[in-house]
């Protein structure tokens, strides 16, 4: 399928990452309305995030080997159910332990969503496009954290948190029937195996590759778990104020992932990885000298966020350029370690922002940062000698060749 052809199929999946990325974090904005409502403490409500979070990260590697017989739209399908029954249980939800169950169903349905609308995108475009295409499903995750996450809580508070969650279940209820119609079916590929993980595992580059993940997405949200409240303190910012510099790295993170995939094929994604982390660094090296004003906080903001949004689609296409055959597999992993970085960088900002205070919170970044750094340099090292179809998945690969 030829790309200008494949982009309403690719739209109606970056919607799907839109509900999913919206529907992960939404909760962040309506803690205090499910507090108030539930009679919950605000600590309990920010454990409907990692609920969310660990869900799909222990699920997203394992859903290849239980859904790998059927159609890959069928997953898509089924994914999408599921977030929006988890959506509509969250909205229904009479009290907080309910409220977790329906998190639950939401994330088992993200995790089976997401790596596979990831795939499938790959697979209906040209090889030579395949960046592109990744970076036009990802954008759905960017724009959920320039639109979504705020206007959910704005809703919140407008119309009350069970309308705004019932309003994420019917965007992602028009998004399943968007997939249906416009996404071509696109068969299985190799159902993985235990040995088929082992043998991934293996695979020089591989882990290397989904730990910088994990590192990378660590290093960002121990200052991105608690943007708002360190944005307010290390600034001075007022309520307004901190969503002006929010909005500000989701539009600038919009600009970034839609420069992921041309920058990618000009440096190359290898490059282009690296350069992500160099502007991470330099953004958090910024903000530990910067002065206490407003334009410092936002030109800094979007800095970060224009650099750290062109690494998803890169570092995916790497993914699938080292086994092309178990891509479902690799891209699940991969998803995986996202949200563990993301839950793992996340508790660290909360552990240690009452700790240290906003200022030095940076420097905290930074190790994961380094490591994540250390770990591209081993996954280009190792991939440099590694043949362009490894052995193990040469099948797999001549049948996703032919899907295409």
């Amino acid at each position: 399928m030829r790309t200008t052809r494949a982009l309403p199929a690719l739209s109606a999946l970056s919607l799907g990452y839109f509900t999913l990325g919206t529907a992960s974090l939404a909760v962040v904005g309506l803690g205090g309305p499910i507090g108030h409502d539930l009679h919950t403490a605000p600590g309990s409500v920010g454990v409907l995030v990692s609920v969310f979070a660990i869900t799909f990260a222990v699920v997203a590697p394992l859903a290849p080997a239980v859904l790998g017989r059927l159609d890959r739209r069928t997953v898509l399908l089924l994914g999408l159910a599921l977030m929006a029954a988890g959506g509509v249980l969250s909205a229904l939800a009479p009290s907080y332990a309910v409220l977790l169950v329906a998190r639950v169903l939401a994330g088992l349905g993200g995790a089976v969503f997401g790596p596979a609308s990831s795939a499938v995108g790959s697979l209906i475009v040209p090889e030579e496009h395949r960046s592109r295409a990744l970076a036009t499903v990802f954008a759905g995750m960017t724009v959920a954290a320039v639109l979504g996450v705020p206007l959910s809580a704005y809703l919140g508070d407008a119309v009350g948190w069970r309308w705004t969650l019932a309003g994420v279940a019917g965007a992602t209820l028009l998004a399943l029937a968007l997939v249906a119609a416009l996404v071509p079916p696109v068969p299985a590929g190799e159902v993985p195996t235990a040995a088929a993980y082992r043998r991934l595992l293996a695979t020089p580059g591989a882990a290397a590759t989904v730990l910088t993940t994990l590192l990378y997405m660590a290093a960002q949200f121990t200052v991105y778990g608690v943007a708002g409240a360190y944005v307010a303190a290390r600034f001075g910012a007022s309520s307004g104020a901190v969503t002006l510099v929010l909005f500000a790295f989701g539009a600038v993170g919009v600009l970034g992932n839609a420069s992921g995939a041309r920058m990618s094929a000009r440096l190359g994604g290898a490059v282009t990885v690296t350069l992500t982390q160099i502007g991470l660094g330099a953004a958090f090296l910024g903000l530990l000298v910067a002065p206490r004003s407003l334009p410092a906080a936002i030109a800094l903001f979007a800095f970060w966020a224009f650099f750290s949004q062109l690494y998803q689609a890169p570092q995916q296409a790497r993914l699938i350029a080292l086994g092309p055959g178990q891509r479902g597999l690799l891209l699940a992993l991969n998803a995986s370690m996202l949200y563990i970085g993301i839950s793992l960088g996340s508790l660290l900002a909360g552990a240690f922002l009452p700790v240290l205070g906003a200022r030095p919170l940076p420097a905290l970044g930074l190790l994961p940062l380094v490591l994540a750094g250390l770990a591209h340099r081993a996954s280009v090292r190792r991939t440099r000698t590694t043949p362009t179809t490894p052995a193990p998945f040469a099948a797999g690969a001549t049948r996703e060749g032919v899907t295409r």
